[in-house]
């Protein structure tokens, strides 16, 4: 099946990566704004393809309400820092004491790397389909996907339903005047629910849905998964707590890899076809290119390659957050998406011009 966008949603998918890995990765403000630049950017050039639907929740408008409200919480929560700006009666529990710029700074910057997170979310999201997002889960666990992805796309069908039971119902002439008055929306609107949940199951069940014969996941590939889990889950640790330096690294790599083998292997046992693939073409690896490169730069202690402007940390005095250039011309891999997409853009308009 064509796609909807002109990039795979293998290629979006690590993309999205990427940015979660360089947002985990440093609280150097600097890096973080270029993220969201590039991601901005990005966002701005799939519009000019395709229209796409309005988000929720805006990422922007969130970020105007997290980062201050971040800043807020990190600076009556953490008492420390050497300047101080005003100092609250210790008799007032857990917020007592001096609020001071640097808690503040360090908030802010959390509730930035939050927002970030949320707008790159928000893109892919939006320029995926329910398909391609079912295509991105492995083999191993397609019955789960199919599952929450029809969660997923509740609440839409739900709100659509609702919308139209209003109008129906003011042509009808229905008047809101009092708690009666929602019986005539809320009853329809549960009735069609499930009749709609009634149908898919009868048509899931009528394909084979939900058939557990041949299980591919036996006892030795999950004692697999729990240790590749588990080695991510301490190189995290060992990362956070500054207690190794290579160490950390080569535990998160190692386990990813184990847990990206195995489910693999896995999922070749699993049955699945396609009615219309749509294989990976040199646009869409140019974009993989693009994040890989990015996430290894970031990941990796590659040598005359200085980190430590990764690690922003305004306590005991708030100092300026250092930048080095390679690092910051390194989170170029994330605008890979948006040169495509002009690309594409620009065929598209020579096409309708010709």
């Amino acid at each position: 099946m064509r796609r909807r966008g002109t990039i795979h949603a293998v290629a979006w998918a690590l993309w999205l990566t990427a940015v979660v890995l360089l947002l985990s990765l440093t609280r150097n403000p600097l890096y973080i704004g270029l993220v969201l630049l590039w991601v901005a950017v990005v966002t701005g050039c799939a519009t000019l393809v395709q229209p796409l639907a309005p988000p929720i929740l805006s990422p922007w408008r969130f970020g105007l309400v997290v980062v201050p409200t971040a800043a807020l919480i990190n600076g009556l929560n953490v008492h420390v820092g050497a300047t101080v700006l005003l100092t609250l009666p210790p008799t007032l529990p857990l917020i007592g004491g001096p609020i001071t710029l640097e808690a503040l700074v360090y908030g802010a910057v959390n509730g930035l790397a939050i927002t970030t997170l949320l707008a790159a979310f928000t893109l892919v999201t939006r320029v995926l389909t329910v398909h391609e997002v079912i295509g991105l889960i492995p083999r191993a666990y397609y019955p789960v996907a199919v599952v929450a992805t029809i969660a997923l796309t509740f609440a839409p069908l739900t709100l659509r339903q609702w919308q139209a039971i209003r109008e129906a119902q003011a042509v009808r002439g229905h008047q809101m005047r009092g708690v009666r008055d929602w019986l005539p929306l809320f009853l329809p609107l549960l009735l069609s629910g499930l009749e709609r949940a009634l149908q898919l199951a009868e048509a899931m069940t009528a394909r084979g849905f939900g058939d557990t014969a041949g299980q591919p996941l036996t006892p030795l590939t999950r004692v697999g998964l729990v240790m590749g889990l588990s080695s991510v889950v301490g190189g995290l640790w060992l990362r956070l707590t500054g207690a190794a330096t290579t160490a950390d690294r080569l535990l998160v790599l190692g386990g990813v890899g184990l847990v990206i083998i195995l489910l693999w292997l896995v999922g070749r046992r699993s049955v699945r076809t396609h009615y219309r693939p749509a294989p990976l073409q040199a646009t869409d690896w140019a974009v993989i290119g693009g994040a890989l490169a990015t996430a290894l730069l970031f990941l990796l202690p590659w040598p005359g390659l200085d980190r430590a402007a990764l690690f922003f940390y305004p306590y005991p005095a708030l100092t300026m957050p250092g930048v080095g250039l390679p690092l910051a011309l390194a989170t170029w891999g994330l605008l890979t998406p948006a040169f495509v997409l002009v690309r594409h853009y620009a065929t598209k308009v020579q096409k309708e011009q010709a």
